[in-house]
């Protein structure tokens, strides 16, 4: 008999996704904390099979001008072989939009990019979204690999970088004081300016942070030289993963290479806490130079990192007449974005 129903406890739900070797942050407990603390609706659902809890799915419902949707990112996590439970799960996803009133439903499951999984999602009436739900290529590095290993894999420009940054007296530090999150948010400000992208807001990235703290997941890994920072990294750890979540750096920074030293530092924690992944998180195709993540990317695979391709964003259409302007306005802002 399959049940699903609301997960309520933290404990329960931590205990069961934090498990998954798939699992990230994207379906953790303490990212939808963010999101209420966002003043947003969270859905929260366990999947149980004769009692026992063989699935999980979160979701935030966003309001837009076009409408509400809910935004499933990373999940539903489930065996997607049980065709009795993906049956179950979405339907059940199913209801929780309409009872969000939500438009539409959008879906990136945590699942590796296949004709499978394709037409599964297709049998149960989801579509290709017009725009992606996180990221959906991703750089992974494996963590059974020492930093040894791993520098042997990087390019020879990633290891030139960092024989030049080691050679400096470049302080790398770790924190999750008010103090770290400050700094983050001052240079994320400045980095932004410096290359021509949104940044986020104080509020935003605080509030992050803040919901992440509270279970020990985050740290702010931080670059200085003669007491002036670099570069920071947001790193979040959970279950099988460590996230580079967000990155910044100065111009200095930049120019000294304190970026590789920062990843370093933070593989040894992860390691540490039982992490077998880092995921260095998106990247674009090498023939997409005119992207504007082409530069960036192009930085994570100097690492030599394992590309991997998520399933990506689906939607499940609850009202097509709306739907209908959300998808022509989407694909607009993709081309536009260059994204």
């Amino acid at each position: 008999m399959i049940e699903i129903k609301d997960g309520l406890d933290k404990a329960e739900w931590d205990g069961f996704v934090s498990k998954l070797p798939e699992a990230n942050f994207l379906q953790s407990w303490d990212f939808y904390e963010f999101h209420i603390a966002r003043g947003k609706k969270v859905v929260r659902r366990l999947v149980l099979k004769d009692d026992v809890i063989v699935g999980a799915y979160a979701g935030v419902v966003e309001t837009a001008r076009r409408g509400k949707y809910l935004a499933i990112a990373g999940g539903p996590l489930i065996d997607f072989k049980d065709s009795a439970v993906v049956k179950s799960v979405f339907a059940d996803i199913k209801s929780m939009g309409k009872l969000a009133d939500a438009v539409f439903v959008r879906v990136r499951p945590q699942e590796p990019l296949s004709d499978k999984i394709l037409k599964l999602l297709s049998k149960y009436g989801l579509k290709p979204a017009p725009m992606y739900l996180s990221v959906e290529y991703a750089g992974v590095l494996d963590l059974n690999k020492s930093r040894e290993e791993i520098l042997v894999g990087a390019s020879q420009g990633f290891r030139r970088k960092l024989r030049k940054a080691e050679k400096l007296d470049i302080e790398i530090t770790a924190s999750a004081d008010d103090a770290a999150i400050r700094d983050f948010c001052k240079l994320e400000k400045l980095h932004a300016e410096r290359q021509k992208y949104v940044a986020f807001s104080g509020d935003f990235l605080t509030k992050q942070f803040e919901a992440f703290r509270e279970g020990g997941e985050v740290l702010i890994y931080t670059a200085k030289l003669d007491g002036e920072i670099l570069a920071q990294n947001f790193m979040i750890f959970y279950g099988p993963e460590a996230s580079y979540h967000y990155g910044v750096s100065s111009e200095l920074g930049t120019r000294y290479s304190a970026a590789p030293l920062l990843h370093l530092a933070a593989m040894d924690e992860a390691r540490r806490r039982g992490c077998v992944r880092y995921n260095l998180w998106g990247i674009v195709g090498t023939d997409e130079k005119t992207h504007r993540f082409y530069g960036v990317s192009e930085f994570k695979r100097s690492f030599g990192c394992e590309e991997l391709r998520y399933t990506p964003a689906h939607d499940l259409v609850l009202k097509p007449s709306k739907y209908l302007i959300t998808e022509a306005v989407e694909k607009i802002r993709k081309k536009v974005r260059h994204v």
